[in-house]
């Protein structure tokens, strides 16, 4: 018998989006309201609906959905990336990468340079907000002796941090779209990657146009040592030829504790305290696991509004109406794109939009055979660029913060999200499906 499809079951979804956003436009402040209060409000929503259920089934519906194999396995790979990000970081491998990458830098393609840098940091990093924090006091020095605005500088930063946001392998949104999909990492990757490579040549030849009467540059000070970056090397190829993603950071932690003793950035007392974070190293501060905490909380209890919300035949009716919206696989695809997107300016946050959307993605891909690769490349790249175009997201914001401007002087030259949105929308419109 078909399950039938109740929208009331949204409601705690609702909820969720009203108290949130209220809150901001209210306050002025997106992030007056912690995500994790709004989502315990919404699981109290949740559990609150539907007397035909007793509690105690409640707790073993939302048990079962904590304890799948995907939500677990995220749940470790949160903790394990943030130990090598604390780890490397503490290391001296951010400074050393980003100063690398300046000493190589032409005179005269310096904007557009601090987007390739921004690509290949973000990658490495897997975090778009570590690119922005590493990338803005450059892009602010940059502005100052070539004289271009400093918006357009740091508007590159912001579009590298969001090319390797969906790309990364230990980025939080990429470890979301593979493990709620089920589909192979390096899988995803290459998916992506064809993706989104069109908007990241287009957006490189932008910069070189619109900064092509500048002056040359000349930076001081960008000493580096190499051995400190071969830890983001190491996790990166590791990543691509296929190797265990816990083998690679937990890998990737071990090598940036031994380089960081070897080359005196790291002390022998401060190793636990580098991988653990909340804490400050060099001048630094380290987030490490602790800073992957409140992902991993919020995973965990979307996982169970989500299996109450699918219970109780929500997930149900969105499927449904989806089915009267789209026709066939390539309307499957436009489906996942923009419910990645609707959920990203909803949260503010594109990895709690992964983790809300996915399994209504994966059940829309067994409806209508989309391969899980390609529906984990869409909810990663939308959520992205929403999250690299919104006013209130994270990103927007602190790169505002960090170079004295607002979200909106910085949006007129953030070309990367719009044009990857555009090559994914070609791309579901007329790539091939064959292969799929």
């Amino acid at each position: 018998m078909e399950k039938k499809g109740r929208a009331v079951a949204l409601l705690p979804i609702g909820v969720f989006l009203v108290i949130f956003l209220g809150s901001g436009v209210l306050t002025g402040d997106f992030y007056s309201m912690p995500t994790i209060v709004a989502f315990l409000i919404a699981l109290c929503v949740a559990f609150l609906q539907n007397r035909k259920v007793s509690f105690d089934e409640k707790i073993h519906i939302i048990a079962k959905g904590v304890g799948d194999d995907n939500i677990i396995t995220m749940s470790l790979i949160f903790l394990c990336a943030g130990g090598f990000s604390g780890a490397v970081t503490a290391a001296g491998g951010v400074e050393s990468t980003v100063n690398l990458g300046l000493s190589v830098l032409p005179p005269g393609v310096a904007v557009a340079g601090l987007f390739v840098i921004g690509c290949f940091i973000s990658v490495s990093m897997g975090t778009s907000m570590g690119t922005i924090a590493a990338l803005a006091p450059i892009a602010v020095g940059i502005s100052e002796k070539t004289g271009f605005a400093m918006a357009i500088c740091i508007g590159a930063v912001v579009c590298g941090a969001m090319f390797g946001d969906n790309l990364s392998m230990i980025s939080d949104t990429t470890i979301a779209a593979v493990k709620t999909q089920g589909c192979e990492m390096k899988d995803k990757f290459r998916e992506n990657f064809l993706i989104v490579l069109p908007a990241a040549i287009l957006t490189v030849l932008i910069f070189l146009f619109i900064t092509r009467d500048g002056n040359a540059m000349v930076m001081e000070d960008l000493s580096f040592n190499i051995w400190r970056v071969v830890p983001y090397v190491l996790v990166l190829v590791g990543a691509l030829i296929g190797i265990n993603v816990f083998v690679v950071l937990i890998g990737g932690t071990i090598l940036s504790v031994v380089v960081g003793i070897a080359t005196g950035s790291l002390a022998w007392d401060q190793i636990f305290l580098a991988i653990g974070g909340n804490t400050v190293i060099g001048g630094q501060e380290i987030s490490g696991v602790i800073g992957m905490y409140d992902i991993t909380v919020i995973s965990i209890i979307v996982a169970c509004i989500v299996s109450l919300v699918k219970e109780y035949g929500g997930i149900h009716f969105i499927l449904q109406w989806i089915h009267r919206m789209i026709k066939g696989e390539k309307g499957a695809e436009l489906g996942i794109a923009g419910l990645a997107l609707l959920v990203d300016a909803c949260t503010a946050n594109n990895t709690v939009a992964i983790v809300m959307a996915g399994p209504i993605a994966k059940e829309i891909c067994e409806e209508y055979g989309v391969s899980p690769r390609r529906s984990a490349s869409l909810l990663d790249i939308f959520t992205s660029v929403g999250q690299g175009l919104i006013p209130y997201g994270a990103q927007l914001l602190s790169a505002a913060t960090l170079t004295a401007l607002t979200p909106f002087d910085i949006l007129p030259y953030l070309y990367y999200p719009i044009l990857m949105a555009v090559s994914a929308v070609l791309f579901i419109l007329f790539r091939s499906r064959k292969e799929a």
